[in-house]
């Protein structure tokens, strides 16, 4: 039997596979659906340092290969994930990573430096796709000093990993991907939804309230594979995959293109147990194939 552990930095995860924020909840609710300490890890909805209500109905819709969502980020702020959830999911024996969300330099720092005091989180994925309240709502992460700023101004308040999650919506991801490096990145993650739109043709109207929202699902797997093998070949920091990810074959895909460990994500909604599956997957390719590690399959495409 192959060897499922990899490691991302300082955190050393039981197999490559995790689960993506926002579509796995908290963790606890999928616990009668499959065994969640058989996961890598647990990467729990974004959590900001104020209590958010979210984005107006309807905020969800269907796609051809996929789905638009624009929820905006409800949750109930830092301070009753801390007081409230973080009893519930301490004691799993799998990673729980909190990914953390701002509208400002400000919020990022309140929000990542009280997750730091919590001894059974030991990383965090910083959301750097949130718009930028002071910039007239421009996302961080779509320019490289944007990206830069947030996760310098992070990284002096957060000593554990720090995983950086970038957005697909910028003309060259792995310049974007350097830049959060030079600042202390640990880990880079992508990739994030892609901006898209659905309109309902007989009311003549766009089928959500906010008219554009991220589009997720089989349908961007090619531009997040492209993006992980253009980064992966940029940076020297471990690469994190996600975007499209539904069997064990995408995750060797992603694999071979250059990522350490993946996230499942949309294909959670559609089979709860799908994370579970392609750990199956990747070690029965392993064993058929001779790997030794799963490890070994990172950035091992034939060029």
């Amino acid at each position: 039997m192959a060897e499922l552990k990899v490691q991302i930095k300082n955190l050393s995860l039981k197999n490559p596979v995790m689960t993506a924020s926002g579509t796995f909840g908290y963790g606890v609710e999928y616990a009668d659906f499959m065994d969640i300490e058989r996961l890598g890890g647990v990467i729990v909805k974004g959590t900001t340092s104020e209590h958010r209500e979210g984005n107006p109905y309807p905020r969800m819709a269907e796609t051809a290969a996929g789905m638009l969502n624009a929820v905006g980020l409800q949750n109930k702020g830092v301070d009753y994930f801390i007081d409230t959830i973080y009893p519930r999911i301490r004691a799993y024996a799998t990673e729980m990573i909190v990914n953390v969300s701002g509208s400002s330099i400000e919020s990022y720092v309140e929000c990542a430096g009280k997750i730091a005091g919590l001894e059974r989180i030991r990383a965090i994925e910083l959301n750097i796709s949130c718009p930028n309240v002071k910039q007239g709502g421009m996302a961080f992460g779509v320019t490289c000093s944007g990206a830069a700023e947030v996760v310098r101004a992070v990284r002096r308040v957060y000593p554990k990993t720090l995983i950086v999650k970038l957005s697909p919506n910028v003309t060259d991801i792995a310049e974007i991907a350097k830049a959060v490096e030079a600042e202390g990145a640990d880990s880079v993650s992508l990739i994030n939804t892609l901006l898209g739109m659905a309109i309902d043709a007989e009311r003549r109207r766009p089928k959500l309230s906010t008219i554009t929202g991220g589009l997720s699902g089989p349908c961007v797997k090619p531009v997040a594979l492209r993006m992980v093998w253009q980064t992966y070949r940029a940076v020297r920091i471990p690469v994190i995959g996600l975007g499209g990810i539904s069997t064990w074959e995408d995750a060797v895909e992603f694999m071979l293109a250059g990522a350490t460990a993946i996230q499942v994500g949309t294909q959670n909604f559609i089979d709860p147990a799908a994370s579970v599956k392609i750990i199956d997957g990747l070690n029965d390719y392993c064993d058929r194939h001779g790997y030794r590690s799963v490890g070994e399959l990172t950035g091992a495409l034939a060029l």
